[in-house]
């Protein structure tokens, strides 16, 4: 553990102006606050902190951030406040150590919403300042350091599964590559020992069988690019057990064909020198298409800036080179941290953006689970990049689609995409695209997020502003139902309900806004006698039983699947009687009539519906047996196109020489439009049989 002194001098190397009293004043601070306290381990609390801010000064960061991690754990874990730490240390330190800070452990929460409350939190705190994820991040990597001392396995994989998911990947996200591996490294050998012993035993193995062949690699590729007048340091290291097991898992390969276990380092002394040296190498020894990146014209988003090729060195040994400059290394193995400048005002905003996504993330969330799920996707990094058509480069991961990139454009495009072009040529909007494709969005003033989007979008800002948008519109139109039913409700009041009526029994049932009482009564939360007790207390009385709407409420203007759901076991089309079934809860299902799921018993939640206008969206099934020979099928396909109804789905139901059955979903206008298509098929010679199901 350092000294007081040792770590004031530590400071004061590479900030001679730091405030030596201000430093030796934090040391004492959490020394005495977290007195007798101790760790797993058995040392004394206070040690954490302080390794902490060892770490810091690693990075060469600001007193404010050393004294922010001797400080971070004091609020949590000793009687000290926020107001002490003001009181004692300025605003400034208080701010970061409120940011840093951990939530108190709830034992009554669930695991899932404890990690995502945190995350959130955090996520918002460093948001407004990043030294705020770098001490969280060193603080997270001291403790994965002492794991081991922890007695309880569960805690140990908890706490080992949160580093892998959330911390490593944000430390690469602003490029502390060192802090990434090593975390992964620790939390690899809890989440997996028998991989971790076994990976480590190989390597182990093959650095006994090695020979020297690491050093004899090196000094050939200086020797080479020597000759060719470059000036360069070279060195060799093996790949983390983390790394490799991962590489067989996406390959699903072996140990043993895991080939490019080597990489290499060489750094130059300037960007031309690396495209030099890559020449060099490139005409030297063969190297391996497709394997080669350019991250120094194309920076990854973290600022990460290196050439990556992979060569075949002598008896077909495969080995993975890096070349960069002296200036690119310090960057790329501490990122942000490298590089923050408090005390010249300068924030790297370039290097941070995708901070501005995930607090759009923290905003759209509705629940613990689907933060946690949106932040893992907008942190993990396996990317591509692609261009708009004015030349605008957009970081995006592996698999993302047009959709993805609208969002990542901004959110408003995204919200009003109706199709995309891909390198001119028009595509659906689920295409996944590739590196370097330039992506051109077509918009439309009223078009809004299709929940189906969903099921190909890949990014969490595209998911959770999709999931957003869709409640939204969710929400608003189960109110306009409920102001329906409201409507009905009061007309079977004594007296005529005024603002200080609707005042009064909002207050009554605990609602903020008419809105609310409104989606209470459309997704069947309230009762209409609980809705007509609070608007005029003691008028249920009498009503043993309350009649059902006086009126059918129209469903007009409202979107299938959004405002209500059209029952899928009778499938109605505008022109059937309909009625809606409502269940605590959940939006308005809407059946036929004659729909044998109404035979439930449960009609005193039945809701008299009335179609009002043509819908797109409904969706009639039907049931055809067509003769089991050439053309039948491109016969039916033809009855739909001539009858303009678009095929929603298709599935062979059954097959039985001569016949086969089939269960078509079919985009319809109304109950006529189904009648006329229908009349199409039996008069057709090549259909046996048609019906609605």
């Amino acid at each position: 553990m350092l000294r007081q002194y040792e770590l004031v001098e530590r400071v004061k190397a590479y900030d001679p102006d730091a405030d030596e009293a201000m430093l030796n004043r934090a040391y004492v601070y959490t020394v005495q606050k977290h007195g007798s306290q101790t760790r797993a381990s058995g040392d004394p609390y206070f040690s954490h902190p302080v390794e902490v801010a060892g770490l810091m000064t690693d990075l060469k960061l600001d007193q404010e951030t050393i004294v922010t991690a001797l400080l971070h754990d004091t609020v949590e874990d000793t009687l000290a406040t926020i107001e002490d730490i003001e009181a004692n240390f300025g605003n400034n330190v208080a701010r970061l150590v409120d940011g840093v800070t951990k939530l108190s452990k709830i034992e009554t929460m669930p695991e899932n919403e404890r990690a995502a409350e945190n995350l959130r939190k955090f996520l918002l705190a460093m948001s407004e300042d990043i030294r705020v994820l770098l001490v969280k991040l060193a603080d997270r990597l001291h403790n994965i350091r002492t794991l081991h001392y922890i007695r309880s396995p569960e805690k140990r994989r908890r706490i080992a599964r949160e580093t892998m998911e959330i911390y490593a990947p944000l430390a690469e996200r602003v490029g502390m590559y060192e802090y990434m591996r090593e975390m992964q490294a620790l939390a690899f050998e809890q989440l997996e020992p028998d991989a971790y012993a076994t990976l480590t035993g190989r390597l182990e193995q093959l650095r006994s069988q090695d020979h020297g062949e690491v050093d004899a690699i090196a000094l050939a590729m200086k020797q080479a690019l020597a000759a060719a007048g470059l000036q360069v340091t070279v060195w060799g290291r093996e790949k983390q057990p983390y790394s490799i097991w991962k590489k067989m898992a996406e390959r699903h390969v072996s140990f043993e064909q895991v080939t490019d276990i080597m990489a290499f380092r060489i750094l130059t002394q300037s960007d031309a020198d690396c495209y030099r040296a890559l020449g060099v190498l490139h005409t030297t020894w063969q190297f391996i298409p497709g394997r080669f990146k350019d991250y120094i014209s194309t920076p990854k988003s973290n600022g990460y800036r290196s050439l990556h090729t992979s060569l075949i060195y002598e008896r077909s040994m495969r080995v993975e080179v890096q070349i960069r400059t002296p200036e690119m290394h310090r960057l790329n193995e501490f990122g942000l941290a490298a590089h923050w400048a408090y005390k010249q005002g300068d924030r790297p905003d370039g290097q941070v953006g995708w901070l501005r996504d995930l607090i759009e993330i923290v905003d759209a969330s509705h629940d613990a689970e689907e933060l946690l799920e949106h932040t893992k996707l907008a942190i993990y990094q396996d990317r591509i990049f692609a261009f708009t058509p004015k030349g605008a480069l957009f970081p995006l991961p592996k698999g993302a689609t047009p959709v993805d990139f609208a969002f990542a454009v901004h959110t408003d495009l995204g919200a009003q995409t109706i199709g995309a072009k891909v390198n001119g040529r028009h595509v659906p909007l689920r295409t996944p695209l590739n590196n370097g494709d330039v992506v051109e969005i077509i918009k439309g003033t009223s078009a809004e997020p299709k929940l189906s989007w969903l099921g190909f979008v890949v990014t969490g800002k595209a998911r959770a502003a999709i999931r957003r948008a869709v409640r939204a519109k969710e929400r608003a139109e189960i109110a306009a139902i409920g102001r329906q039913l409201f409507e009905d409700i009061a007309d079977q009041l004594p007296a005529k309900i005024g603002r200080k009526a609707m005042r009064a029994a909002l207050q009554r049932l605990g609602l903020a806004e008419e809105d609310e009482l409104m989606h209470a009564i459309g997704t069947g939360k309230l009762s209409d006698r609980a809705v007509m007790e609070a608007l005029v207390p003691g008028s249920t009385a009498d009503l043993p039983e309350l009649p059902g709407p006086q009126r059918a409420i129209s469903i007009k203007g409202l979107t299938p699947g959004v405002g209500f759901s059209l029952a899928s076991c009778c499938h109605p089309v505008p022109g059937d009687r309909i009625v809606g079934l409502r269940r605590p809860g959940e939006p308005v299902t809407v059946h036929a009539i004659d729909c044998p799921a109404l035979a439930s018993g449960e009609d005193e939640n039945w809701v008299d519906l009335s179609w009002s206008e043509r819908s797109r969206g409904a969706v009639g099934r039907l049931r055809v047996v067509l003769y089991n020979r050439p053309g039948t099928l491109a016969e039916m396909a033809g009855i739909f196109a001539r009858n303009h109804a678009n095929v929603m789905g298709l599935e062979l139901a059954h097959r039985d020489d001569p016949f086969h059955t089939y269960e078509i979903d079919l985009e319809v206008q109304d109950l006529a439009h189904l009648t006329r298509i229908l009349g199409s098929l039996r008069a057709s010679d090549s259909v046996a049989q048609a019906e609605r199901v």
